[in-house]
């Protein structure tokens, strides 16, 4: 076969064979086919889509480009929970702690932020001396005895994904369902986890913007998913505004801490609930929502998450005394509040998570480029959510800043908000959950 043929039957919108699939991942990956070519593969599979068989193919070409992780060595049921990233997303840090402490080990593998969206590393990399990077048998042995570790994923997994979406990134296909799913999956399959539990954001501040296709990804996921027997499970989230309050990654750490002591923002705390609730269901710790339900509110009530957090940030080097001392995060000490300038008390309509986002980029908490510094003190924290009332002179957001753009941050928060004189029904945090 030659690289020429497979393009022209895609092109025409034919099904490729798994070992066509295996061809053209494996040559890419070894160089010997080009840039060029697989572009032009990628923009056929844009135009005529892959049916199912293909995405399975191509999930496994991709995840078996490279090291898998065998976590046998880990005692107990394995699972690993992946957010497609949002504005203020630190559900990582509250869910795996609640899991950890009920009984599933939680041998996470995540990466950093990339754009308007945060990175889990980034987050914990604000805890003064936390160690993301760990040898393998050292995870190994973290997750066994505490039953927890949040690590960098390693540069050998999925090498074939790396090099398509690089590839994507520049050629307009990257937001092609098939070739997210089948990009997603291969690093979760990789990971070693027996189950998988997807948080699929949408709205202004996710990469899936409508409903209708999150829910064509989240479901294609959880297809992949079983048929290589990881039992998987996908849940639809709102991020048409920012996840709870804190954008920022110093000040996201602070907030997860507060919602592990039963203090966080009714939305993430809502939504951090329901999807340890999944976990245990996904791992058959429970048998149904009620019991399970019960046992993530318990845990938070009687502290066990917080205590999993601490020993975790102990056992990889990490200050736990952050737990107790928020001044030791290092938040950046210049504030200035975005004040509400109108006349009448007004509803807040709606708060652009992606504006939000992108005002926290031009502070400093976010990067452009995987090799550009970050300040992971600056952020924002919203003091009004859709739904609530502002009065005049009342506090729209608080701006934390070391001086990088503050006005231009603070025009685009105030641009982020729309006002009504209506009455607002705030959106469920949860728009469906996909099995």
């Amino acid at each position: 076969m030659t690289m020429i043929e497979l393009i022209e039957k895609k092109k025409h919108g034919q099904s490729l064979t798994d070992e066509e699939i295996n061809f053209i991942i494996k040559g890419y990956t070894e160089g010997l086919i080009p840039d060029y070519q697989v572009s032009a593969w990628l923009m056929a599979i844009y135009f005529q889509n892959m049916d199912e068989e293909e995405v399975f193919s191509l999930t496994k070409a991709m995840l078996y480009s490279g090291e898998t992780v065998d976590l046998t060595k880990i005692k107990g049921v394995k699972c690993d929970k992946h957010s497609t990233g949002g504005v203020g997303d630190k559900t990582s840090l509250v869910v795996a702690p609640l899991a950890s402490a009920l009984g599933v080990k939680m041998a996470k593998m995540s990466g950093r932020g990339l754009g308007h969206t945060g990175g889990t590393l980034d987050k914990l990399e604000a805890i003064p001396n936390f160690k993301i990077e760990k040898d393998i048998e050292d995870f190994y042995e973290q997750v066994n005895k505490i039953g927890l570790a949040i690590i960098g994923q390693s540069k050998n997994i999925a090498p074939a994904d790396k090099l398509l979406y690089a590839l994507r990134d520049v050629t307009g296909t990257v937001d092609a369902i098939a070739l997210i799913a089948s990009s997603i999956m291969s690093k979760k399959l990789a990971s070693g986890a027996d189950n998988i539990v997807l948080d699929v954001k949408v709205g202004s501040g996710a990469f899936m913007k409508d409903v209708d296709e999150a829910r064509k990804l989240a479901s294609l996921m959880v297809k992949i998913g079983n048929y290589y027997h990881k039992k998987t499970v996908a849940t639809l989230t709102d991020m048409s505004q920012p996840l709870g309050c804190a954008v920022g990654n110093a000040l996201e750490v602070k907030e997860a801490i507060e919602t592990l002591k039963g203090h966080g923002p009714d939305d993430f705390t809502k939504l951090c609930i329901e999807l340890t609730v999944e976990i245990l269901q996904v791992c058959e710790i429970t048998s149904s929502y009620e019991e399970a339900y019960k046992l993530v509110k318990s845990a938070i009530d009687q502290g066990l998450g917080l205590e999993k957090l601490r020993a975790m940030i102990k056992y990889q080097n990490g200050n736990p005394l952050v737990i107790d001392d928020y001044s030791l995060l290092n938040i950046a000490q210049n504030t200035i509040d975005v004040i509400y300038e109108g006349q009448e008390k007004l509803y807040i309509k709606s708060v652009d998570a992606l504006l939000i986002g992108e005002a926290a980029m031009k502070l400093g908490a976010g990067r452009v480029t995987k090799d550009d510094a970050i300040d992971l003190g600056v952020g924002i924290v919203l003091n009004k959510k859709v739904g609530d009332i502002v009065a005049p002179g009342e506090s729209l957001a608080k701006i934390y800043t070391n001086g990088q753009n503050t006005n231009l941050a603070k025009e685009m928060v105030y641009s982020a908000y729309t006002l009504t004189k209506d009455v607002v029904t705030k959106m469920p945090i949860i728009i469906e959950t996909i099995k």
